[in-house]
């Protein structure tokens, strides 16, 4: 398996899936209290934009746009924000990075 073909199956079978429990905590949150707060609407446009990057990296890869290096960089990245994001107890299950 290239490592294009990797990147892709981890963003689209683990990273968008957890963004979207993410943001679906967030929502049943908002819900139960019947106000966004400041951070859960960060939170959310955070979580949106990071998927809309990813979709951007999707295309990428789809029309060949992005090398094996950069893919193998892009899976070590997220490995290693998955890995510290366990580590973490932060709201709502997402870590940010620096």
């Amino acid at each position: 398996m290239s490592y294009a073909q990797e990147l892709e199956e981890l963003i689209t079978k683990t990273v968008i899936p957890d963004i979207d429990e993410s943001l679906d905590a967030i929502f049943e949150e908002i819900a139960d209290n019947k106000e966004a707060t400041e951070d859960a609407k960060e939170e959310i446009e955070e979580l949106r934009e990071f998927k809309a990057d990813l979709q951007d990296v999707l295309d990428d890869i789809q029309s060949g746009d992005i090398d094996e290096d950069e893919c193998k960089e892009l899976i070590d990245d997220i490995k290693e924000a998955q890995k510290n994001g366990e580590e973490a107890e932060e709201d709502f299950g997402f870590s940010e990075e620096d």
